[in-house]
């Protein structure tokens, strides 16, 4: 559980510093009930000096607010990034420090689908380079003979509000729209009016390929060998979502070897990035990480971090708060709320076909205080590593809608075997189900991991978590742990657990560090495993 301060009360206006320039329509939204200050917070010295007595900052992307910045502000409640990123920030520390951090994850939504409408008419008629052409004296019509989009296939990897927008924009020119997104249903998809088709089927079939994915280990370079070689020579790629889910390597070979036909890079795995090899062909179009650089995406960051940081020192439910849920929540649920959106990311993890029904259940003491709070972590853990916009409290069960994902809250004050048990089940569209628990015990409140599937179990929740399901039989833990060791990866724990001897198997493992796909591949051969997954937690 983190530290929460306690803050003198004062007659005087709340302070708010605002560290780099910000809009007027920002200070307007601020109100006038708080006293506006400004300081130049890419200047360290200023920084650490102007922050020591404010109760809330205002950032975008210079400011660095890192232990230091905030172990000096004594009064510090509130973090506002005035965008969507948060590398600047150092969310642990403010968690630790009870002070709560916001930005503004819907703020460049529209920006970022019209860039990557933008970069497929750049591709498809070869706009910025005829235009460079044009300006170097070189009139060059049929060089530059481009293709339309009407009647093409444009493949989206990622359903999630970006990639929605891209859909809806793309079929004003008459398109088909494939998708690939595992977590979105059938109906759902229908409704946006697109055809939902397997990765390999959308790689294969796609004139324009675009891709709007969260970075989590598992999507990191999605885009690589692999997927260039199943792609068309005729086809295009796009990405404005994340640096790292495409290939770098791997996008370069395709553009020399003439395996696609094009690119549109918006991100990068380091930025600033001027001299990659791929920027060497004529026809990649490449822009500077544009995706929220318009006047109304900034414009929306602005307010919206101005509204939260209002709600914040009211005490009110912060939408946007990225690390605690703020508003008035008693004191024995508040621990419950990061073991919760655990379990919703190990949920997630055991998932393999899309969900449409997600119940999440608190039984015991617990029960009979207001714990919608649980409700609204558990569906944030869940979609956390599934769509690439911030999760928040309150935009968790808007995704969920957008899914056609249905959800329930079901308290109990019965609970077998601990105070208080946390359990989120899941119905899938194959008609299987999933489940885990989790409680926390002892005086130090350990999260522990109680149940998965219907299996018994307690192990205390790590940052990195394998789960593999086999049947049952002699040497398989030894296995196991030769694979692991051969690969230097060492086990900090394991609890293996089975309904009937001879039946399926259930071992839980808690590892030092990140287990590469290989090896959990390698497990996976080498036991004739059902299921190997790894639970990356690790911030």
């Amino acid at each position: 559980m983190s530290k929460v301060r306690c803050h003198p009360v004062s007659a005087s206006k709340p302070v708010v510093l605002l560290a780099e320039e910000l809009s007027p329509a920002t200070v307007e939204a601020l109100g006038p009930d708080f006293e506006i200050r400004q300081t130049d917070g890419a200047d360290r010295s200023q920084l650490l000096s102007a922050i020591a007595d404010v109760d809330a900052i205002l950032v975008r992307s210079a400011t660095q607010v890192d232990a230091e910045a905030i172990a000096a502000a004594k009064n510090l409640k509130v973090i506002a990034r005035a965008g969507v990123g948060l590398d600047n920030v150092d969310i642990k520390s403010a968690t630790q420090a009870g002070v709560m951090v916001v930005n503004a994850p819907t703020s460049n939504i529209v920006s970022a689908a019209e860039l990557t409408v933008g970069h497929i008419l750049s591709l498809a008629r070869h706009i910025p380079q005829a235009s460079s052409a044009l300006k170097n004296g070189e009139w060059k019509r049929s060089k530059y003979t481009g293709i339309e989009l009407f009647e093409k296939k444009i493949g989206i990897i990622g359903l999630g509000r970006i990639g929605a927008l891209v859909a809806a924009r793309l079929q004003g020119f008459e398109t088909e729209i494939l998708a690939y997104d595992p977590y979105i249903t059938a109906a759902r998809a229908a409704q946006l009016g697109v055809k939902l088709v397997t990765l390999d089927e959308l790689l294969e079939n796609s004139d324009f390929i675009t891709i709007h994915m969260p970075k989590t280990p598992e999507t990191v370079g999605m885009l690589g060998a692999d997927a260039f070689r199943k792609m068309k020579e005729s086809a295009y790629v796009i990405n404005v979502a994340r640096g790292g889910l495409v290939d770098e390597e791997a996008l370069y070979t395709a553009l020399k070897e003439g395996q696609i036909a094009g690119a549109g890079v918006d991100v990068f795995v380091k930025e600033p990035s001027t001299d990659l090899p791929f920027f060497e062909f004529d026809n990649v179009v490449v822009t500077p990480h544009l995706g929220a650089s318009t006047d109304e995406a900034q414009e929306k960051a602005g307010v919206s971090v101005a509204k939260s940081v209002r709600l914040a020192l009211a005490g009110e439910l912060v939408p946007d708060a990225v690390n605690v849920a703020g508003g008035v929540i008693a004191p024995d649920v508040r621990p419950g709320i990061p073991l919760i959106e655990k379990l919703g990311r190990i949920f997630t993890a055991l998932t393999h076909a899309s969900l449409t029904q997600i119940d999440v259940e608190v039984a015991g003491e617990i029960a009979a205080l207001d714990v919608k709070v649980l409700e609204l972590a558990a569906l944030k853990g869940v979609f956390a590593d599934v769509v690439t916009e911030q999760v928040s409290y309150v935009n968790a069960p808007v995704i969920a809608e957008q899914r056609g994902i249905n959800t329930r809250l079901i308290t109990t004050p019965d609970a077998e075997d601990y105070r208080n048990v946390l359990t989120i089940r899941g119905a899938l569209s194959d008609g299987s189900q999933i489940s885990v628990a989790g409680t926390l015990t002892g005086p130090k409140q350990v999260e522990k991991l109680v149940g998965v599937n219907g299996y018994d179990v307690e192990i205390p929740i790590s940052e990195h978590l394998v789960v593999v399901a086999y049947a049952d039989r002699p040497g398989v833990i030894g296995t196991i742990g030769h694979i692991l060791g051969m690969n230097n990866i060492n086990i900090g724990g394991m609890q293996v657990a089975r309904q009937t001897e001879g039946g399926q198997v259930l071992a839980l493992l808690t590892i030092d560090s990140s287990v590469p796909q290989q090896v959990l591949e390698a497990i996976k051969a080498g036991i004739g495993a059902e299921m190997v997954r790894e639970v990356d937690l690790e911030d």
